[in-house]
């Protein structure tokens, strides 16, 4: 069982209304009949739960005038994967993201960037209410305290979203009531991971563990998630020693008590039945929708659209067919050892007899995202509705900050041993579902490795590839490893001048010290001055 989504949406009309008709300006004089105030919202518990709900919604947005995934950013931008799509002009925004032409007018790049605005304001607002709540018949002083928690990690997640693409952004953290305000400074990125450090920490001392909430309740943020992101937003800000403390503290009071553990089978991660598995530590809720919002502003989205965008595009698929987009390249299918079940997890391939299809291969690609695309033993299941799918988006497993952790472990010179301990239990496991015999030793008797921090930290590297395939990590990485341009670059990027032909035809050059960042959207310079970032 999961968080239903569709409580994610109950406070948002009510909020919005009642957010416009509170402010110290007076504009309007007297109260309009009919307005609603904040103080007529907030009657019980109730009504606390339900402003927490509505800020997990953005989470969820793809879509207003453009789709803007995860994945538009973490694979596309990537060496992991190729636009896809009926042709190239199919979506000229996300070509461009694949091949470094992206500029401050791009819809994606807009999207993203004020969905995730729009969860930083309705997270200001319940903080506000929330520390002057305490608590009542419905909602204990402890339950509050939780809610805050939730509310601060998903504030500080909505930061950490915005400052690995775009570097610095403005500042908010508390409710902009008037027009006099609405015009924020840019902070710097240090300033922004200060800011989301101390929301994982006020999150992290207050949530519950993942094991206190009850079946209905699971999907919502846990101790055991602010403890992963604190690491994560250590290590990205390069503060290894700290990101190996709190690294070390998820592994020892989180994954070695049981709290979290690793699937048996790897696949079982990425299917309906296993959402919010032991694996997972923050993950986004979909649910089943018969119908669809397709175009209704950010929409009220219960379920995702993500499996019609990456599911192949073949006629034979019929109404399960899809459009085709995220298309893993070669480059990527290489990267696996061979006997690696990750593999035919992460890259879908068509059967041969569909290969002769039109619309199957993108720029000499044509395999699919099999993690996303809901697909399950090579079937596809039908959904509710053609562009609705009830499949949750994996956002943080506990793989993840196990590799995490070994890399923190390393850069901090703290514990090799640790590091080559988590390196081996993300290993074993693959290893135990591997389709061969005496495939993929453990470190480092492999792709050549030698026992030394160097070759360690290239074995890391390449396991956080293979295990996190296509979930909108590696691109990240890249950037944050230092590594974008000698990856990338389309003429001398390890990936750049091995990838086709046809795909490297399209590419422009990657220019460093530029295209790590992604520009900040023209139309909110205009409505927010600010300095836009290099190159752009």
């Amino acid at each position: 069982m999961k968080l239903n989504i569709n409580k994610y949406l109950l406070a948002a009309g009510v909020l919005s209304a009642a957010m416009l008709t509170t402010g110290c300006n007076d504009w309007l004089g007297e109260d309009s009949p009919g307005s609603t105030k904040l103080k007529d919202f907030y009657v019980n518990g109730t009504a606390y739960i339900q402003n927490v709900n509505g800020c997990y919604t953005p989470l969820a947005w793809e879509y207003k005038n453009a789709y803007f995934s995860e994945w538009y950013f973490g694979d596309i931008a990537s060496d992991d994967a190729l636009k896809g799509g009926q042709n190239l002009a199919d979506g000229p925004d996300a070509y461009d993201i694949d091949n470094f032409k992206t500029n401050a007018n791009n819809g994606i790049v807009l999207q993203y960037y004020r969905a995730k605005y729009v969860g930083i304001i309705r997270c200001n607002l319940a903080i506000a209410q929330l520390e002057e709540f305490e608590g009542d018949d419905i909602v204990s002083p402890e339950r509050r305290d939780c809610l805050l928690g939730e509310v601060y990690f998903l504030r500080g997640f909505y930061y950490f979203q915005l400052v690995r693409l775009f570097g610095g952004v403005p500042l908010v953290h508390d409710v902009l009531d008037s027009s006099n305000r609405w015009q924020q400074p840019r902070a710097t990125a240090d300033a922004v991971y200060e800011s989301i450090i101390s929301d994982f920490t006020n999150a992290e001392k207050l949530l519950y563990k993942k094991s206190q909430y009850t079946a209905d309740d699971l999907g919502r943020a846990t101790k055991g998630a602010a403890t992963a992101m604190l690491a994560k937003a250590y290590l990205y800000n390069h503060d290894y020693e700290n990101a190996y403390t709190w690294g070390k503290k998820f592994v020892d009071e989180y994954y070695k008590a049981g709290e979290y553990s690793l699937c048996a089978n790897y696949a079982d991660n990425f299917t309906l039945a296993g959402e919010n598995g032991p694996e997972s530590v923050f993950e986004i809720q979909y649910a089943a929708d018969p119908t669809s919002d397709y175009g209704d502003n950010f929409g009220f989205t219960r379920g995702t659209f993500t499996t019609i965008l990456t599911r192949p595009r073949m006629s034979s698929l019929a109404d399960k067919s899809g459009w085709g987009w995220d298309h893993p390249t070669h480059n990527l299918y290489n990267e696996f050892e061979q006997g690696d079940v990750r593999r035919e997890v992460a890259i879908g391939i068509p059967d041969e007899q569909c290969l002769d299809e039109i619309e199957v291969t993108y720029l000499g690609s044509y395999y699919y995202n099999n993690k996303i695309s809901y697909s399950e033993g090579g079937t596809f299941p039908a959904i509710d509705h053609h562009s609705r799918s009830p499949l949750n988006y994996r956002l943080v497993r506990a793989s993840d900050v196990l590799l995490l952790y070994a890399e923190a472990a390393l850069e901090s010179g703290k514990d090799l041993n640790g590091a080559k301990w988590a390196l081996e239990e993300v290993r074993g496991r693959a290893r135990a579902n591997a389709t061969e015999t005496n495939a993929l030793p453990s470190f480092p008797n492999y792709r050549g490795y030698s026992d030394n921090p160097e070759s360690l930290r290239e074995a890391i590297r390449h396991e956080r590839r293979v295990e996190l395939a296509m979930e909108g990590h590696r691109w990240f990485d890249l950037v944050r490893w230092g590594i974008a341009a000698q990856v990338m670059d389309k003429d001398t990027g390890s990936y750049g001048k091995t990838e086709s032909a046809e795909a490297r035809a399209e590419m422009a050059s990657f220019i460093p010290g530029k295209h790590e960042l992604f520009p900040i959207p023209s139309e909110e310079l205009n409505l927010n001055p600010m300095e836009q970032n290099p190159g752009y």
